[in-house]
C-alpha cells in the first residue's frame, strides 16, 4: 500500500486571514472616507456626495467583477434589490445626520439597532459580559450629546435602522450560495446608484465642472464603499452575524486610535477606558458551536475571484483523479494500491 496526495486537492490549499482581520480594515477605511468627503461639503451638496460616493464605487465595481455574467433567479433578485435599496438610503441618511449632529452623537444612536443583533445570541452569561463591556465603552467613546436637532435625530435614527439592515440583508448575501458575496455586493452597488440617482444628480452636479472634485470623490467611493464593504462580505462569509454586530463596537475605538496616529489627538482617561473595554467585550465573546463557519462547496470558496474566471468550477475538474470524498472532512491523503 502507498499514500499518495493528489496533486488538484493539494494545489487549493491555502492560508487564508482570520475573518476579523477583514473587519479591521473595514473599520480603519470607515473613517477614512469620511476625511475624505470633507473636502466635498462646502462645494457639493449633501445628497450629491452621497451619490458620487455610491456612483464611483459602482463603478470601480463594475470594471472589477463584471457583475452582469452572473445569472440569478427571481429570489436573488429580491434580495439584491432590497440591499440595494438599503444601502441607497443608508449612505444618504448618514450625511444628512452628520450635517446636522455631532458624529459621536451619530455614531452612538447607530449602534443603538447593532446591539440588539448582538444580544440576540447572548445566551450565556460570557457573551452578556461582552456585551455589557462593549456597550459601556461605546457609550464612554461617544461622547452622547442631546442635540435640540429633532430632524437630525431623525435622521440618526433613520441610519442606525437601516445599518441593520445593512448587516442583515448583507449578512445573507455573504452566505448565499446562489452567488458570490462580492459579486453580490457589485449588483447591489450598481442598483443602489440608479436609485438615488433622482436626489442626488442635481446636488452633485458642481463636480463634473471640477476636476479636483471629481478624484475627491471618487476617493470617498473607494474608501467609504468599495474597500469597506468588500472586507464586511469577506468577514460575513466566515462570522456568525451576531459576532460581526458585536464587533462594530470596535468602530469608536478605531477611530480613537486613527486619531491618535494621523492626527495627534490625545484621547481621554474615558477614552482610553472604553477602548479597553470595548476590545475586552469582543475578546470576551465567542460564537455558539452552531454558528461556526458555514460548510461550503469549493466553488464556493472561490467567491473572492471575479466573475467569469471560472469560480463556479469544481476543482476535481481542473486536474484529472478520482471524484473526492463528500463532507467538509475529507483528507487530502489517499491510499491506492501499489
Amino acid at each position: 500500500m502507498a499514500l499518495r496526495v493528489w496533486p488538484s486537492e493539494n494545489r487549493g490549499m491555502s492560508v487564508r486571514p482570520p475573518p476579523h482581520a477583514y473587519f479591521v480594515v473595514s473599520a480603519i477605511f470607515h473613517y477614512l472616507g469620511p476625511a475624505l468627503a470633507v473636502l466635498l461639503f462646502a462645494r457639493v451638496g449633501v445628497l450629491g456626495v452621497a451619490w458620487l460616493r455610491i456612483a464611483t464605487a459602482a463603478l470601480v465595481f463594475v470594471a472589477w467583477r463584471r457583475p452582469w455574467r452572473v445569472r440569478l433567479d427571481r429570489p436573488a433578485w429580491l434580495l439584491l434589490t432590497a440591499w440595494a435599496t438599503v444601502l441607497a438610503a443608508m449612505n444618504s441618511v448618514f450625511y444628512l445626520a452628520i450635517d446636522r449632529l455631532p458624529l459621536g452623537t451619530v455614531a452612538a444612536i447607530e449602534f443603538l439597532p447593532v446591539v440588539a443583533l448582538a444580544a440576540a445570541s447572548a445566551r450565556s452569561f460570557r457573551n452578556g459580559l461582552a456585551l455589557v463591556a462593549a456597550v459601556a465603552g461605546v457609550w464612554l467613546l461617544t461622547d452622547v450629546r442631546l442635540v435640540s436637532e429633532p430632524l437630525g435625530l431623525l435622521f440618526a435614527a433613520a441610519n442606525a435602522a437601516l445599518f441593520a439592515a445593512y448587516i442583515v440583508l448583507g449578512h445573507r448575501v455573504a452566505r448565499d450560495d446562489r452567488m458570490s458575496g462580492l459579486d453580490g455586493l457589485a449588483l447591489s452597488m450598481i442598483i443602489a446608484a440608479v436609485l438615488a440617482l433622482p436626489l442626488g444628480l442635481g446636488a452633485a452636479a458642481p463636480a463634473f465642472a471640477d476636476p479636483i472634485l471629481l478624484p475627491a470623490a471618487a476617493g470617498v467611493g473607494i474608501c467609504s464603499s468599495v474597500v469597506p464593504y468588500v472586507a464586511d462580505q469577506l468577514a460575513m462569509a466566515r462570522l456568525p452575524r451576531a459576532t460581526y454586530a458585536l464587533m462594530i463596537a470596535l468602530l469608536p475605538a478605531t477611530a480613537t486610535v486613527i486619531g491618535v496616529i494621523v492626527l495627534t489627538q490625545i484621547p481621554t482617561a474615558a477614552e482610553i477606558t472604553g477602548i479597553v473595554l470595548v476590545v475586552a467585550g469582543v475578546a470576551v465573546h465567542r460564537s455558539r458551536p452552531t454558528e461556526s463557519e458555514p460548510h461550503r462547496s469549493p466553488a464556493r470558496e472561490t467567491s473572492e475571484h471575479p466573475a467569469g474566471s471560472g469560480p463556479h468550477r469544481s476543482p476535481a475538474r481542473e486536474t484529472p483523479g478520482p471524484p473526492s470524498e463528500p463532507g467538509p472532512h475529507r483528507s487530502t491523503a489517499r491510499r491506492t494500491n501499489g
